[in-house]
């Protein structure tokens, strides 16, 4: 989704670009047209009406490595949800800053206690630093609820490549158990870019408002590992 293409014709050059950075690159500035925090699979749910938001996180993956720092701020503005992301990579001594505006809309099932809700979430990326093609997202979130204690997502989209505008499917299932009050464990299996990743972390309620995210990943037929950590906070505007 979001690839610096000016500079990786270059490092092809020096060294051959491992098959899993394009895809490393696009799971770890995925969440930047999402609201899941840094986890790859969305949920269908949306701010309260009045309540605002901010997801920061830090993740690396690969042997490289690529590290990626995330900022994304959010507030709920009538029945959508609107939000702005900014994400700097940097893999291989090549650095891209990327920006966008991002819109989460839920059509199915608002209320937090429904069994059943779905949204639309898109989003636009820009390269600030190398300018080019915008890029792009588009996901259908859907969250099943079984049980109090357990939600299941499932996502269907796609994402679009800034530089050239190539598109290519995005998907996934999660699953979300609630220990307690405070303490959440998240699975997931997702695609993009055409590489799986497998996903297992933790969300930790520091307050009711405040959260923070811990998982690790392997992405790719040869399991290259990563890890995010992530502060997620929530506040009203009143």
């Amino acid at each position: 989704m979001k690839k610096n293409r000016r500079r990786t014709t270059t490092i092809r050059r020096l060294r051959p670009q491992p098959a899993w950075l394009p895809a490393a690159a696009c799971l770890l500035a995925g969440a930047a047209a999402q609201a899941a925090g840094h986890f790859d699979v969305d949920d269908a749910g949306m701010l309260d009406p009045g309540q605002c938001q901010y997801e920061a996180w830090w993740g690396r993956t690969g042997t490289e490595p690529m590290n990626g720092l995330h900022i994304g701020p959010s507030c709920r503005v009538g029945p959508v949800e609107l939000g702005l992301s900014a994400d700097r990579l940097s893999a291989q001594g090549v650095r891209s800053v990327i920006a966008g505006p991002q819109l989460k809309w839920n059509f199915h099932g608002p209320a937090a206690d429904a069994p059943l809700s779905a949204a639309l979430s898109l989003g636009a990326v820009f390269d600030l630093r190398r300018g080019g093609r915008a890029g792009g997202q588009l996901v259908l979130p859907v969250t099943w609820r079984p049980a109090d204690s357990l939600q299941v997502h499932a996502n269907l989209g796609a994402d679009w490549a800034t530089g050239t505008g190539a598109r290519t499917p995005r998907g996934g299932l999660a699953a979300e158990w609630a220990l307690d009050d405070k303490v959440s464990l998240i699975a997931e299996r997702s695609r993009a870019s055409g590489v799986w990743t497998s996903r297992v972390g933790g969300r930790f309620s520091l307050t009711p408002l405040v959260s923070v995210d811990v998982s690790a990943s392997r992405t790719g037929p040869g399991g290259v590992r990563g890890f995010v950590v992530g502060l997620n906070h929530e506040f009203g505007l009143k």
